[in-house]
């Protein structure tokens, strides 16, 4: 799973980013009514999908009352209903692989939106399951390093039932600690986490490259970043991940 934390940096550069576009909130509200509606319950202590889903909507300073208010507008029915999630997959510079995960009420309009982006962006959309087989499910729990000692933390995050922990480079900051995907795993390893003192900035399910590409041209990084930048900025899309590994200069440097 060697290359996650670049990645990782370059997401939350990212992030300030999508923020500022004013797409984040919504995509956020998204999550928390699909996480209401699959779960059945608005209480997050029964649901840890919506758990998840309300402290990504904290941790981006989204006010409780928009929390609150899609939280009421899923349990009690709405158009938000008939929104349908679909996966699509394609190709990016350098033979990148990538899935786009959207969120749609109306899917004619948002293929012909992410075929469009695939193709304008060098890049070119697939059929279903041309590259899906290169990801898999992983809880994935971001660890702030804070002082401590990375192998250290990554012996015992083995010992508390994590399945695997990237290695720390230097001059990391968080180390990335890797589940099985079931939320009662994941719970259990972040909980442990926390009750040993360590500070988790991050607990989700999430798709993780099986292997990784190695952009070693900087014009091939810009390229694809630019093709992921262009996915996400479309209204359906939730997620975009890919098996892209970044060069070290261009991830410490990149700043979108």
């Amino acid at each position: 799973m060697s290359g996650h934390s670049k990645w990782a940096q370059i997401r939350r550069s990212k992030g300030v980013n999508d923020a500022r576009r004013g797409q984040l909130f919504t995509r956020l509200g998204r999550e928390i009514v699909v996480a209401v509606r699959e779960g059945n319950s608005g209480d997050t202590a029964a649901n840890f999908r919506l758990r998840i889903a309300v402290q990504r909507a904290r941790d981006a300073n989204m006010p409780m009352d928009n929390i609150e208010r899609n939280i009421k507008r899923a349990l009690g029915g709405s158009e938000d209903n008939n929104l349908e999630e679909i996966t699509y997959e394609g190709y990016g510079p350098g033979g990148t692989a990538i899935l786009v995960q959207t969120l749609t009420e109306n899917r004619n309009r948002t293929v012909a939106e992410v075929r469009n982006a695939f193709n304008r962006n060098a890049g070119n959309m697939g059929e279903n399951g041309c590259v899906d087989w290169l990801f898999e499910n992983k809880g994935v729990i971001e660890v702030e390093l804070d002082g401590h000692d990375a192998d250290e933390l990554s012996l015992e995050a083995i010992d508390l039932g994590a399945e695997d922990v990237e290695p720390a480079n230097p001059g990391d900051e968080t180390l990335t600690v890797y589940t099985d995907p079931a939320h009662t795993e994941l719970e259990k390893v972040q909980n442990a986490l926390e009750e040993h003192g360590y500070k988790v900035l991050k607990a989700e399910s999430t798709l993780v490259p099986k292997t990784r590409i190695e952009l070693d041209e900087e014009k091939t990084a810009h390229q694809a970043i630019r093709l992921i930048e262009k996915l996400e900025d479309l209204d359906d899309v939730q997620n975009v991940y890919t098996n892209a590994d970044f060069p070290e200069e261009f991830a410490a440097s990149y700043n979108a």
